[in-house]
């Protein structure tokens, strides 16, 4: 199989419309509205990990979250704050790669939605250590990741269960992995796994 073909995020944010970009989504990501209501989460401190446009965070602190949105590419970072200041002001966005953060926890929640699938295999472990080390003992991790269901071609790594079980194993405890889709301007919606990991 190819390897997929990792962007240099700073240029894909610095010259596109983020408006345009295939993940792109107005709204908080379905998956992680369910998660939220079912486990009667409502205000904790969050990190929105990988942040790009910003749409999760803005919809996240709009609901009443003390959030904290990070991405390595300073460009996505601007345009998130200038799109944050008109309708969610008070999320801390900060430039960062998880792979050797410089963030601070505790975090109760960290969301990704599309980061952990960009990584090599043999890049996930000091994603899964720097993750599980910003999380409070008892915080969630809710990730969104290309499933192996999705047809080889363009975009990220797909993923399967057994992959997501391996790579988080014993740092975060699984609590769910089911088949979903990832809703953006890209048709069809890709195939998507949404987890649900605990510390």
């Amino acid at each position: 199989m190819e390897e997929p073909k990792i962007p240099d995020w700073e240029a894909l944010y610095r010259e596109q419309d983020v408006e345009k970009l295939p993940w792109f989504t107005k709204e908080l990501d379905p998956d992680f509205a369910a998660a939220l209501k079912s486990l009667k989460l409502r205000s904790e401190h969050v990190l929105d990990l990988g942040t790009g446009p910003g749409t999760q965070a803005i919809a996240l602190k709009k609901l009443g979250f003390d959030v904290v949105a990070s991405d390595i590419s300073e460009s996505a970072i601007l345009k998130a704050e200038a799109r944050a200041k008109k309708t969610a002001p008070g999320i801390r966005f900060v430039k960062d790669d998880i792979l050797a953060t410089r963030l601070q926890g505790p975090f109760d929640i960290i969301f990704d939605r599309g980061i952990f699938h960009v990584f090599a295999p043999e890049k996930r472990s000091p994603y899964v250590q720097n993750v599980s080390g910003l999380l409070k003992k008892g915080g969630y991790l809710m990730l969104k990741c290309f499933s192996d269901k999705e047809p080889a071609g363009e975009g990220p790594y797909r993923i399967s269960e057994e992959e997501i079980r391996r790579s988080f194993s014993p740092a975060l405890q699984v609590l769910e992995i089911r088949a979903s889709f990832f809703k953006g301007i890209r048709q069809p919606d890709p195939h998507a796994l949404f987890c649900l990991l605990q510390k």
